[in-house]
């Protein structure tokens, strides 16, 4: 008798006050998919408390998938087992004038829009009208039932909505990109695309649209599946050799041994040139990070704000006004361009604050992938004035200690070429024995020249010619052409699709290194590069953490 008790469903009892004045109670159990629901209804006095259910068991549930705020239109997106439940709980049709309650046995017909109302569900207050669509399970981008409000967006009329879906006991609201995690293990999306997902929602370029709709359409999927099928393919060559390997001579398995390291070599090269790409990938989703540094009243803030095309630096002729560094994300050539603005820099200086602000400029233009030296005209030349056997002279000498902070990847704008007494020589010609003396400090040894301009901030000549040429550069920095499909695209968008792919080579190269008699210890090198490979899409992902991060950055209604 005991064991026919413990297998019943546990009961419990909710109780609703009717409009008669009686009292009815539902009688509420778990069913099969850890669902409550109502077993049964009869009048009753009874007052046993209802459990509140867990977040384990609330399968169902709710958010806002729309940006908040003034709005035409709303989202809120439902998804779950008990989203009919939902439907009929908080939406209504409309008879003439009058709400019809939705019937208990009434489902909305899939995929296709209804007006209707939305009540709360205690009060059957009115809260607002407008078009509900139902997705039925699997064909939804959760694969389970999804149900989309479209209301009015304003603060009242959202608030209001949801908190009627806080009142259905089976519901709770979503986690931060738990829509897409159901997505993804429901088969909807593999890791690239949900990667892809986020990466066109944050899409603030052109560029940065093209390699995320990569992800999210499959093609990055399968350029690392390909790359994954090649491993199984040089494992089922080993596994084959294992197995029958002791029908072929000694000569032939060392043969057949070596074909199985080429074709591992053959794997190796091809990661190792998509490892080899100087994080094209990650710098075209993430943005370039391009640096201005320069002397004090260069003109860095002015370059700053031409190029944010606002005043967003304040400029004074005071050394050391800009004692931050600044930051602004804008789109040149659409391209994403992390910009940031720094300190002067100059060697002595006996203000405590303008240290850490020219230490802080060191680090930034030390990690950024491009940087600007921003030079006065005024400071780097000086005139030689004619004489009775010679002509006039432009010598031009550069600050060593602000060069000492150049990099390979830094290029030099001379700004202040309005000032009086400073053009001496056709533009063309200063620019040429700027490059030179640039070339003969920098690198003397080589013939190659450093881009420069010369520029005047303060009137705009030359500025036009310098974005243009600017945007070309950093277009060749990342090796990017609007011409390119997406099959050309970088294959590595984010640091941990290179954390993968190293690790496979190193797995590769593990198996290269085995011995015949080890053959089936090597086998298992080339079982750990596959699941390397596969880790990346999530075909082999065995960590709830690496999960987590990757959803945990969504928004909550998506």
């Amino acid at each position: 008798m005991d064991e026919v008790r413990k297998s019943e469903p546990r009961r419990y009892h909710r109780h609703r006050n009717q409009e008669d004045g009686a009292t009815r109670c539902s009688t509420y159990k778990f069913d099969n998919a850890h669902r409550f629901v109502p077993a049964q209804i009869y009048d009753t006095s009874d007052t046993t408390p209802v459990p509140t259910l867990s977040d384990a068991q609330r399968r169902t549930i709710y958010a806002l998938s729309t940006p908040p705020g003034k709005g035409g239109i709303a989202v809120v997106r439902v998804s779950g087992p008990d989203v009919v439940r939902v439907y009929r709980a908080i939406t209504r049709s409309i008879v003439g004038h009058r709400l019809k309650k939705t019937a208990e046995e009434e489902t909305p017909t899939p995929w296709v829009a209804e007006y209707r109302v939305v009540v709360d569900p205690h009060s059957e207050e009115r809260l607002d009208d407008g078009i509900v669509l139902f997705f039925k399970a699997p064909r939804s981008f959760t694969t389970e039932d999804t149900l989309e409000l479209q209301v009015h967006s304003g603060r009242a009329v959202l608030t209001s909505v949801l908190n009627a879906l806080s009142k259905l006991p089976f519901c709770r609201p979503a986690e931060p990109g738990e829509f897409t995690r159901r997505a993804f293990e429901g088969g909807r999306l593999d890791l690239t695309q949900v990667e892809g997902l986020r990466d066109l929602i944050d899409a603030e370029t052109d560029v940065q649209r093209r390699v995320a709709v990569g992800g999210i359409g499959g093609v990055q999927r399968a350029r690392f599946e390909a790359l994954r099928a090649k491993i199984l393919d040089c494992l089922m060559y080993v596994e084959g050799f294992i197995d029958f390997g002791e029908d072929v001579d000694d000569l032939g398995q060392e043969e057949m041994f070596e074909s199985a390291r080429m074709r591992a070599q053959e794997i190796i090269i091809t990661i190792r040139s998509h490892l080899a790409d100087n994080r094209r990938g990650e710098i075209l989703r993430s943005g370039i990070k391009l640096a201005i540094f320069g002397p004090p009243n260069a003109g860095k803030s002015s370059l700053f704000n031409f190029l944010a095309e606002r005043d967003a630096a304040i400029i004074s002729p005071i050394p050391g006004t800009t004692r931050d560094v600044l930051t602004l994300t804008l789109d040149i050539g659409g391209l994403p361009v992390v910009l940031n603005d720094t300190a002067g820099m100059r060697r002595v200086t006996g203000d405590v604050v303008e240290r850490i602000g020219i230490e802080r400029a060191t680090d930034v233009v030390d990690a950024s992938d491009v940087s600007i030296c921003v030079l006065s005209l005024e400071e780097v030349l000086s005139v030689t004035p004619p004489t009775t056997s010679s002509s006039s002279g432009v010598t031009v000498t550069l600050p060593r200690d602000i060069l000492s902070h150049a990099k390979p990847d830094t290029i030099f704008l001379f700004n202040k070429i309005d000032v009086a007494g400073v053009m001496q020589q056709s533009s063309e010609a200063l620019r040429g024995t700027i490059k030179d003396a640039l070339r003969h400090i920098l690198h003397p040894s080589n013939s190659e020249s450093r881009p420069a301009w010369i520029v005047s901030l303060a009137t705009g000549e030359g500025m036009k010619e310098f974005l243009d040429e600017l945007a070309e550069l950093l277009k060749n920095r990342v090796a990017y052409s609007e011409s390119m499909s997406a099959e050309d695209m970088p294959l590595i968008t984010h640091a941990r699709h290179r954390d993968y792919l190293e690790s496979a080579v190193r797995h590769l190269e593990e198996f290269q290194a085995f011995p015949l008699s080890q053959i089936d210890i090597a086998a298992e090198s080339l079982r750990y590069a596959a699941r390397a490979i596969g880790s990346v899409s999530g075909v082999d992902v065995s960590t709830e953490d690496v999960l987590g991060a990757i959803f945990s950055s969504f928004c909550v209604g998506k």
